[in-house]
């Protein structure tokens, strides 16, 4: 089977809505992945295009599809003895792995331009700042919400995501030792 292309459009609604077979899609599961995900929206796994279309179309009927396809999914993947969270972190640890092999600065850099970007800009607004007097406060106001959303990454990237960040460095650390 040639694996399809995903639009950004259709990865971002399977990312929200099936997060684990977003995963999948992108690594050595994905040909599981495809088949059941076309089994389940097309039934045609000749026509991978009206399935992406039906995904980032949005309807009601194919989310409620893309969750049925999640928890099947996993249930799938540890009936094979997969575990999908395993391999998640692996991803991450990775991800951290090579910034540490390769001394790449460029995260760090990123993360000090939006923590120093998003705390200047904020704090000007609320010292009386009202910025230049060309930029409409709509677009201000997006900008903002960009430099928020940026920190949010920033922020869990460094210290974890979530109260399980714990149990997830646990998890990394264990998988880093096992062979």
């Amino acid at each position: 089977m040639t694996l399809p292309t995903w639009s950004s459009t259709a990865l971002g609604v399977l990312k929200a809505v099936a997060p684990t077979v977003a995963t999948a899609l992108g690594g050595p599961l994905a040909g599981t992945a495809t088949a059941m995900l076309l089994a389940r929206l097309g039934g045609d796994a000749k026509d991978p295009k009206a399935v992406e279309a039906a995904i980032a179309g949005g309807d009601p009927a194919t989310m409620l599809a893309l969750h049925k396809l999640e928890d099947d999914f996993k249930a799938h993947m540890a009936d094979l003895g997969v575990d999908v969270l395993r391999l998640q972190y692996a991803d991450t640890a990775d991800a951290r792995a090579r910034e540490v092999a390769v001394k790449d600065y460029t995260p760090r850099v990123l993360a000090g331009v939006v923590v120093t970007l998003t705390f200047g800009l904020e704090g000007a607004l609320i010292m009386g700042w009202h910025g230049p007097t060309g930029i409409p406060g709509e677009v201000l106001g997006r900008i903002l919400g960009t430099l928020d959303s940026a920190l949010i990454l920033v922020l869990g990237y460094y210290f974890g995501s979530s109260a399980g960040a714990r149990e997830a460095g646990k998890a990394l650390a264990d998988i880093a030792k096992s062979p």
